[in-house]
């Protein structure tokens, strides 16, 4: 019994270090090498192809400083205001999410801009004990060897904007035949408005609820911190 016992905590002990030493290089690795593919993505396209519907995945990888500062704004605004501040996790939205949660009320959503970089990049959809405890082990992971510059970058490069559609440098050819570096404050404000739902919601046609938050994001975008990361020697080049 207590060799049986020895041997099934050696297996789950080298599980676990397995587990611990490939998550670790893969996060190390993303974090200099761009994210073409997620999870989600091959989800989605087996969904349409379970559903019947055409196949379609639309992904460009762009550096960060090809996407408009005015997505970033938006994006962090309509998301994730407390981006810059937190270490990944908001504590107070987690709160009051739980609270909701425990009066039956709708839940909140309360994952940050890193906790959902997080799960799109290494995770599946789902409300599991564990893939949430997967999603935060992987959010701090990120948080501490990526930095909020990356996280951003491999967020607005990796997140659904569409049916099929991932990305700024996708949804912008797509929905507003520019680049991601073209788009206007409404724009980036109509794309950041569809988040919650992109595949219902479209930035090319916007319905009379995104104009309301696409409003609602755009005076919000005037209030939070500017996100600047690289974009200073961006606009100094431009100058030269």
């Amino acid at each position: 019994m207590k060799k049986a016992l020895y041997k099934l905590l050696t297996w789950l002990r080298n599980i676990c270090l397995s587990f611990f030493v490939f998550s670790l290089f893969f996060v190390f690795i993303y974090k200099f090498v761009p994210v073409y593919y997620t999870p989600l993505m091959f989800i989605r396209l087996y969904e349409q192809f379970y559903e019947g519907k055409e196949m379609r995945l639309e992904h460009k990888w762009i550096p960060l400083n090809e996407i408009s500062q005015n997505l970033v704004q938006a994006v962090v605004a309509s998301e994730d205001n407390l981006y810059l501040a937190h270490n990944g996790f908001d504590l107070e939205q987690l709160k009051i999410a739980s609270k909701a949660a425990k009066t039956g009320k709708k839940m909140r959503g309360a994952s940050t801009i890193s906790q959902q970089t997080a799960k799109n990049v290494f995770l599946w959809n789902g409300r599991s004990y564990l893939r949430k405890a997967l999603e935060a082990y992987f959010t701090f992971l990120i948080e501490f060897i990526w930095g909020k510059e990356r996280i951003i970058e491999v967020y607005l490069n990796s997140i659904e904007m569409g049916d099929g559609i991932y990305g700024a440098g996708s949804i912008s050819k797509i929905n507003f035949k520019k680049n991601a570096s073209q788009l206007s404050p409404n724009e980036a404000a109509l794309i950041a408005a569809t988040l919650p739902n992109p595949r219902v919601f479209n930035s090319a046609k916007p319905s009379a609820y995104i104009k309301k938050r696409q409003t609602k994001i755009l005076s919000l975008m005037g209030k939070i911190e500017k996100i600047k990361f690289g974009y200073d020697k961006v606009e100094n080049k431009r100058n030269e």
